[in-house]
Order: structure tokens, then sequence, then C-alpha cells
């Protein structure tokens, strides 16, 4: 199967503007993405796709660009728009604010395509905080593998032990929480971007309700590496101790 690793990335952010341009460890975090996805073995080619020049000038330099409209409401429309005039059977959509993604959740993401529509990732919570934040989402999973649901309260709700300190809640039952990287097969991501948005995605402002909402299955990869997104510049500070530490 001829997958592309497509990176959507923009300037305009509420709480961080140009940031795929902004530094970390002598290199623009655009560029700290894509050599994560080229150390990937699934993917056939990288690309990013963006609608602003000054980001395409700098991504360039580090693979195939593909501009795309600037009036897109997600990345997933963004990867579509090149998805659709690129012939590739599938997709991973990597998102552009994660520069230490593991390439091992590429591979286990783009290997579920075989054989599912959709594919994403998930990670045991092992944090307590995380049961209660709404931004880290949950996921809940069925015997195959497949997303029942995903929610910013903590799922399952624990009856037994709902009065219970998180960190009893985290003992008693493996909490997940889902890694923002999706798999897609080509036609199923043309047909869904052309999709409405679902109640349950506008409820939730998770776009990947919109899929389960419309019938199609998404097929979760439990994995080990729980990747760091980058949202504001005190994430990028984060981010940098944690890379000088590595170091």
């Amino acid at each position: 199967m001829n997958i592309a690793g497509i990176i959507p990335a923009r300037y305009s952010s509420t709480r961080f503007p140009g940031k795929p341009l902004e530094m970390l460890a002598g290199k623009p975090i655009i560029g700290h993405v894509v050599e994560r996805c080229r150390l990937a073995k699934r993917l056939s080619e990288v690309i990013v796709a963006t609608d602003d020049q000054r980001i395409a000038d700098v991504a360039t330099q580090f693979c195939r660009v593909e501009m795309t409209r600037d009036d897109h409401p997600s990345g997933s429309d963004r990867v579509a728009e090149v998805a659709n005039r690129c012939g590739f059977d599938a997709i991973v959509n990597v998102q552009g604010d994660e520069p230490m993604i593991d390439p091992d959740v590429i591979d286990r993401v783009a290997a579920l395509l075989n054989d599912n529509e959709i594919s994403t990732a998930a990670v045991p919570i092992a944090d307590a905080a995380e049961l209660d934040n709404p931004n880290a989402v949950k996921v809940v999973v069925n015997a195959a593998g497949q997303a029942l649901y995903f929610c910013r309260r903590t799922i399952p709700y624990l009856r037994d032990a709902a009065d219970a300190p998180s960190t009893e809640q985290l003992a008693a039952f493996p909490f997940l929480k889902h890694l923002g990287i999706y798999g897609y097969r080509r036609k199923t991501l043309l047909r869904l971007v052309a999709q409405p948005v679902s109640p349950l995605e506008r409820a939730e402002k998770l776009e990947q309700l919109r899929a389960l909402e419309n019938g199609i299955a998404i097929a979760v990869a439990v994995v080990e590496h729980d990747s760091v997104g980058i949202d504001t510049p005190e994430d990028l500070q984060r981010v940098n101790k944690i890379w000088t530490k590595k170091k």
C-alpha cells in the first residue's frame, strides 16, 4: 500500500502564532516533525500541507510541500485537499506540533490501514492528573481494538470507585489517552470531509467523532510512547528542557 505522511501546518494560531517555524534545538519545529516521519518505515513520502508561504519556504528544505487553500476549518480538511490531487492509497495525518513523535507510532497507525478504513493511536494514562484534564482526550475500545467513543471527560465512569481519588481510579482501570495521529484510506478521508459536522463532533469539539457517527470504524493502536505536543510558548520551553535532558 502506498502511504503518504502528510503534515498539515498553518501559521495563524490563537495561542502560538508561527509555531511551526519556532526553533527547537537549532531547527524549526516543522523540520523535526518531518525528520521523525522520515524514520517511519511504512511511509512512501512525507509532505507538508500549508497555506502559508513562510512555512512553505522553510519546510521545502526538509521535504515536498503542497500549498492549500486558506479557508480549511481543520487539519483533516487540509490533508484531504492534498490527498484529493495525489495518487496515494492512504494517508497518515501527523500533527505538525509534535517534534518528538515516535516513528514506531506512525508505523503502527499505518499498518492498521491494511485492514481498516481509519486508524489512530492511544497510550495508557499514567498521570492521574490527566484523568480530569479535558485536553487529554480519552478513548474506550472494544475487544477488536476499535474505538467505541472519544470524550473529553473521563470514560468509562467507574461506578464503584466514582468518589475515589484519581490515583485509585487509575489503578482500577486501564484508561487510554488518545494521541492526535490519524491514518485514512484515501477514499474514506475524502468521503468523510464531505460530510457535515456531526452533533457529537460539535458538542465535544472532536472531529474523529464524525467518523463514528457516520458508521466508520476507527482502529486504535495502543502504544507505549506518549508524544508531547506544543500548543503554547510554555509547551515549547517544556519540550526544550526534555530535549536537552535526553541529549
